[in-house]
């Protein structure tokens, strides 16, 4: 998992060091991956570092994948309202499993709360059954700790598995120049940047939860609580209908930096993007951060990216459609050695982990 040294100030500012994380990564990747099997049952077919991994399991892929709703989790207590947080959690680890081009099949939670509540967990689980509905997985099994002396609150993590066909996983090995990306529209924030978001709003605007933004017209908190998008049924049906579907992002932390995971050597253009939704223009403002650095951090209204060949765009345009999704050809890939990404409309130039102007 490749990296740059840059961090978004504001980010760190608000106390996430991506940096100092990055370095602990490179420390874990070399001790675990010394565990892999060279070949056989469980021989792992990625490296570490993509949205999901697959092992080898008798000649069956099964994808793998962890993931939580971090700090959304701390405007959930401010709201006193737990039943969509659930839905997150699931949602940012079933549309990572996509992003190998893997059926996501069920799930395990882990709750940490520093006290049991029935009514919260309950909360919890209301938001977790949703969200297997609309991903269609189960939920097999978790656990729930209460560990007061080191949770404040809660936290909730999830595991997920799926299958693919071991012939058939997708890391963008064979993006060309010219296939396009389609972009599918976000619900907002999501579950990334809420340190950020957090500081901006409650520190530095000095607001609460139930502000509201003329140009928001509904409370702050219920536009930060908006559920992470499930984007598991539409991608499906895609991955059966189109072949020359070459990569899938799930565009969370990193924002738009998350499309140099794939394999090929490529960059993009994007130069088509609708205007963000009118939460982030307010995040820039009282976070006091340059655009470039929303970018990084955020979705900035698109949620999942779909790379394929050029002449299955409007293919897959019209499944999108039938679903009930926003989404347009947002820019195409590029023969770039530097794997840079393009936000023309933005005059801005992505590398690694930083945008930078134009």
């Amino acid at each position: 998992m490749t990296r740059s040294n840059r961090i978004p100030d504001g980010y760190k500012a608000s106390g996430v060091d991506v940096g100092e994380a990055d370095a602990g990564l490179c420390n874990i990747i070399a001790r675990i991956t010394a565990t892999w099997p060279q070949s056989g049952l469980g021989a792992v077919k990625l490296p570490i570092g993509y949205f999901a991994n697959v092992v080898d399991i008798g000649g069956t892929g099964l994808a793998l994948c962890t993931d939580g709703v971090g700090s959304k989790a701390i405007v959930a207590q401010m709201m006193g309202k737990y039943d969509t947080i659930g839905i997150d959690c699931v949602a940012m680890n079933v549309n990572d499993l996509l992003c190998v081009g893997a059926r996501p099949i069920s799930m395990v939670d882990y709750i940490a709360i520093d006290r049991a509540d029935a009514a919260i967990l309950d909360g919890i689980a209301i938001g977790l059954a949703e969200g297997a509905r609309q991903g269609g997985v189960s939920i097999s099994g978790g656990e729930i700790s209460q560990l007061p002396d080191m949770v404040r609150g809660f936290d909730l993590v999830g595991t997920a598995v799926g299958t693919v066909p071991l012939d058939r996983i997708l890391i963008g090995r064979d993006i060309r120049p010219g296939d396009r990306v389609i972009g599918i529209a976000s619900n907002g924030v999501h579950s990334n940047g809420f340190t950020l978001t957090r500081r901006a709003f409650f520190e530095r605007a000095g607001v609460s939860v139930e502000h509201v933004f003329a140009e928001l017209g509904h409370s702050l908190g219920a536009e930060l609580l908006r559920p992470t998008f499930i984007y598991v049924p539409e991608v499906l049906e895609i991955l059966n209908q189109i072949s020359s579907v070459k990569a899938l992002i799930h565009i969370t932390g990193d924002g738009f930096l998350n499309l140099p995971r794939v394999a090929a050597e490529v960059g993009f253009i994007i130069d088509d993007l609708p205007p963000a939704p009118p939460i982030f223009d307010l995040i820039e403002e009282h976070a006091a951060v340059e655009r470039a650095e929303m970018y990084e951090v955020y979705n900035m209204g698109i949620g999942f990216c779909v790379i394929l060949a050029e002449g299955d765009a409007d293919a897959a345009l019209a499944i999108l459609q039938r679903h009930g999704r926003e989404a347009r050809v947002i820019g195409y890939a590029i023969a770039d050695r530097t794997k840079s990404v393009y936000l023309p409309q933005q005059r801005l130039i992505g590398t690694g982990k930083r945008f930078r102007p134009e």
